[in-house]
């Protein structure tokens, strides 16, 4: 139900799934399992996959760890977005892609939950996209040691403020990745 005209379609946005990011990462493997069987499924129904990365003093363009994970490969022709902030529209081209691929709804995956992913779906929202967080296949280090939550717990709150989000003439909400649907048009 997107309030941007004209956008029927819907897209996989894999958010910094990098060598340096995910390292160590809450559940990394099955998390991981998860965005490549969302990938592999967008794909077959056709739906565009937009692979985001982060980059900064910590993470150069082109290094190891700048690099998707081994177990992802983007497809020829699949947008690459690079990215400075946590919000994967900010200073991008993200939204520029996404017309281009007439899409309204977002299906989002990735790292880290309560960073990069969080700021995204925010973002996403208030630009007029329907915004899908896969319940299942989004991650975070654990930052305990500076007072955070565990990572469980912070992927679980996360999964249910999400859940109730809404916004006029938009939607939102929290799937596991067996019931994504990418041939839904909006």
């Amino acid at each position: 139900m997107t309030t941007l005209a004209d956008r029927p379609n819907t897209a996989l946005l894999v958010i910094d799934v990098q060598n340096d990011v995910v390292r160590g990462a809450h559940e990394r493997d099955a998390v991981v399992a998860a965005i490549a069987g969302l990938v592999e499924r967008a794909r077959a129904e056709g739906a565009p996959v937009v692979w985001v990365q982060d980059h900064g003093e910590e993470r150069a363009q082109g290094s190891p760890g700048w690099q998707i994970v081994p177990e992802l490969a983007p497809a020829e022709g699949e947008p690459r977005i690079a990215k400075e902030y946590g919000d994967s529209f900010e200073d991008t081209d993200l939204e520029q892609v996404l017309a281009g691929l007439r899409v309204g709804r977002l299906v989002v995956a990735g790292a880290q939950t309560d960073m990069c992913v969080r700021s995204t779906l925010h973002g996403a929202l208030t630009r007029g996209y329907d915004a899908l967080l896969v319940g299942d296949a989004h991650t975070t280090e654990d930052l305990t040691e500076w007072g955070a939550p565990p990572p469980a717990q912070v992927i679980a709150h996360t999964n249910l403020y999400w859940k109730f989000q809404s916004a006029p003439g938009r939607t939102a909400g929290t799937v596991p990745a067996a019931e994504v649907d990418f041939r839904q048009k909006v």
